[in-house]
């Protein structure tokens, strides 16, 4: 995976980051979502390194990067957090400006940072989300079933961890196997890659306090913002699954559009793991909107 590409690790944030890096031209940073790391990328990254300099990085928390004990609020793990995370990396790698693709909790925390600096991302893609507070204040029996891990990975610890601890492996197939496309979109070197690191406890902690400051601190800053009539100042494309829960439990243009006045976007004939799923269809989405 990630031909060509460089691996390195950055001290940022009181905590360390870790990446790949390729390609050259305009910074465009990658972020993954749960359960995986920035191996999510790697059937897109080898084109998308072609007309930019690609950063595919780990979240805090997941992956090798760095996995902080959570604090009682946990406001460590809080998407403004998160977020500093990879507005401090670029930085230091001489991108105070960049172009932006974050799925699922990659989506959230880069749809954060385009919030909290609309100095520093050009261009936004989130895939297959709907913004936190309405997926949690229109949650039904048909998002609560399929997305129960929403739920239950914000009990305090150490329930969720202990649990998810004593058969991580069944949790990851579970998790990324149990949606509309099964295993069969996961390389055998990607697999490899989220289990070896969904083997660490401290990964499965940290997993649980990303979802625990979603259902807390996360939503505050929401509020906060859609009562002051922030708005996300670049233009967003946001993209999601036709078969997914997404599709079926929300309208993602309508809740996207509290939030941008630059939006547009649509479903892509696959699941939720769009970037394994469906690369193709995603670099024909992505690459005109992007541009060079």
């Amino acid at each position: 995976m990630f031909a060509g590409f460089t691996r390195h690790v950055a001290e940022v944030n009181g905590t360390h980051i870790n990446y790949v890096r390729g390609g050259s031209g305009p910074a465009l940073l990658l972020l993954h979502g749960h359960p995986q790391t920035h191996a999510i990328w790697h059937k897109v990254a080898p084109q998308l390194a072609e007309r930019y300099t690609v950063i595919a990085a780990d979240l805090r928390g997941y992956g090798d990067s760095g996995k902080p004990a959570g604090l009682p609020d946990h406001s460590n793990y809080a998407k403004r957090v998160m977020g500093q995370d990879q507005i401090d990396l670029m930085a230091s790698l001489g991108f105070p400006q960049f172009l932006l693709m974050g799925h699922d909790r990659g989506g959230r925390v880069a749809y954060r940072m385009a919030l909290d600096h609309p100095e520093a991302i050009r261009k936004l893609a989130v895939l297959d989300i709907a913004p936190t507070l309405a997926m949690y204040e229109q949650t039904s029996r048909e998002f609560a079933t399929a997305y129960y891990h929403w739920f239950f990975l914000i009990r305090p610890a150490p329930f969720p961890e202990t649990l998810l601890s004593a058969h991580p492996e069944d949790y990851l197939k579970h998790t990324i196997g149990g949606r509309s496309a099964g295993m069969k979109p996961f390389t055998p070197e990607a697999y490899a890659e989220y289990l070896r690191c969904l083997r660490d406890p401290a990964t499965i902690h940290g997993i649980c306090e990303d979802y625990r400051a979603s259902a807390g601190i996360d939503l505050e800053h929401e509020r906060h913002d859609l009562a002051a009539g922030n708005k996300i100042r670049c233009e967003m494309l946001a993209l999601w699954g036709k078969q997914g829960v997404i599709e079926k439990c929300f309208e993602p243009l309508k809740e996207w559009a509290k939030f941008s006045d630059r939006l547009d976007g649509g479903a892509l004939d696959c699941g939720h793991y769009i970037p394994e799923e469906a690369p193709e269809a995603l670099l024909e989405k992505v690459l005109p909107f992007f541009g060079d």
